[in-house]
């Protein structure tokens, strides 16, 4: 008996079609099924609950609780991390980002402590409901290290029709510590720009923010932060080129995550003579508006001062890793280290910045503010943090994110160093 191969020499179209299909049949026997693929769309936190919202269909979730600070995470397969979310009741901000290929990390960082006690997806899965209570320290210390719980879409072939829990052993994996100094540092230093001639002072400006982590990003237009710092490093680099009085260099000129020591390591081991950390704030009230500087103290002006600066050192605890750890030897080091003489240099600069700022950039009425940022305690550098406004509100956000509005700013604080550095000069 003959037979015909039929595979590669097709008789009809007819024959083709059927090729076709009986060839895609095989590939969806052989090949698993792809898991759900939806972006989360919006984080949404309330006094008693937190939503997340997808776009797609999402495979499930897990919540478990974080210390060090307080944290809940929300680890969701079959997502991509997005960048809308709105902080409410004891979540003081909301983190994104991608753990890894399959899983999208939602941290909800605690102003108090406060405990996931039940949830559910949406009937169409694109929606997840956490139900939330706030606690006691004590409570909400016991449920750290504890199983995750977690919570299955209805509508998923193949999986559990009912919210399930789970009691595996929680995977240390996701706490990874970097000491100070094992960061950037080993890999060269940013280039220097301007005149080439050591005897001229060196400023090193560095650009907020970076990489995984996104800073503030306003909830309307998306704008982050990590991309408005770095647009104004970069206009206060070009300021101070111009003057050719002052060389300059980045922490960072591209999208990139540096730990905070190595923020302002960089400029001590480059023997910076001023260091200036630009940023750009959020808070929960868009009428929130103003530029403010800060400079180093380990008591804070008031308690929104600490706030951010809470905020701000946990940059390193980002998709709930930790990047920036450091025994508490070299912590009390960096604390014992910090000299007056430059805590009063740092100030000075500060007020100086403010009197440039105030004809070109709206201030806040009590712009000049005192906290205790990592990335302000290089102990023989001074250094001060320039909020340059807040993301958060209309204005200002349009102002930051505009070329006109970066010029000023970059303007403003080259105007402000170069001053700085002649009285030092006439001073000496």
């Amino acid at each position: 008996m003959t037979v015909k191969n039929l595979w590669t020499k097709p008789s009809n179209k007819l024959q083709s079609r059927a090729m076709l299909s009986a060839t895609l049949l095989a590939i969806s026997v052989i090949v698993p099924s792809a898991s759900f693929a939806g972006t989360i769309s919006e984080v949404s936190a309330s006094d008693n609950a937190v939503t997340i919202y997808f776009d797609g269909h999402v495979d499930k979730a897990s919540v478990f609780n974080l210390a060090g600070p307080n944290r809940i995470a929300v680890d969701i397969q079959g997502a991509t991390s997005g960048d809308k979310f709105s902080a409410g009741g004891p979540v003081m901000s909301v983190r994104q980002g991608q753990f890894d290929s399959q899983t999208a990390r939602v941290v909800l960082e605690l102003d108090q402590p406060a405990l996931i006690t039940s949830g559910a997806f949406s009937e169409d899965g694109r929606s997840l409901r956490l139900n939330m209570r706030q606690t006691d320290l004590n409570e909400f210390s016991g449920n750290v290290g504890t199983a995750r719980t977690e919570f299955v879409p209805n509508f998923v072939p193949g999986m559990p029709q009912t919210q399930s829990f789970s009691a595996s052993p929680p995977k240390r994996r996701y706490e990874v510590t970097a000491q100070i100094g094992r960061g950037t540092l080993g890999k060269g230093m940013p280039k220097i720009y301007g005149p080439n001639d050591n005897s001229l002072p060196l400023v090193v400006v560095d650009a907020g923010h970076g990489g995984h982590d996104p800073g503030a990003i306003n909830p309307q237009t998306g704008k982050r932060e990590k991309d408005i710092t770095l647009a104004i490093a970069k206009s206060i680099r070009s300021e101070l080129v111009k003057s050719g009085r002052v060389r300059v260099a980045l922490t960072r000129d591209i999208d990139q995550y540096l730990v905070l020591q190595d923020r302002y390591g960089i400029a001590r081991k480059m023997g910076a003579n001023l260091f200036i950390s630009i940023h750009a704030d959020s808070a929960l009230s868009t009428e929130a508006n103003g530029a403010t500087v800060y400079t180093l103290s380990e008591t804070a002006s008031d308690r929104e001062a600490q706030k951010l600066a809470s905020r701000e050192n946990k940059a390193d605890i980002i998709n709930g890793v930790n990047l920036g750890g450091a025994d508490a030897n070299v912590s009390s080091i960096l604390i014992d280290l910090t000299q007056r003489e430059t805590m009063n240099v740092s100030a000075d600069f500060a007020k100086l910045l403010l009197r440039e700022a105030k004809p070109n950039i709206r201030l806040r009425s009590q712009s000049h503010k005192f906290a205790s940022f990592v990335v302000l305690k290089a102990p023989d550098t001074p250094s001060v943090l320039f909020e340059t406004g807040y993301i958060s509100n209309q204005a200002d956000a349009e102002f930051l994110g505009s070329a006109v509005g970066q010029q000023k700013i970059g303007r403003t604080v080259a105007s402000a160093i170069q001053v700085h550095f002649a009285r030092r000069i006439a001073q000496r």
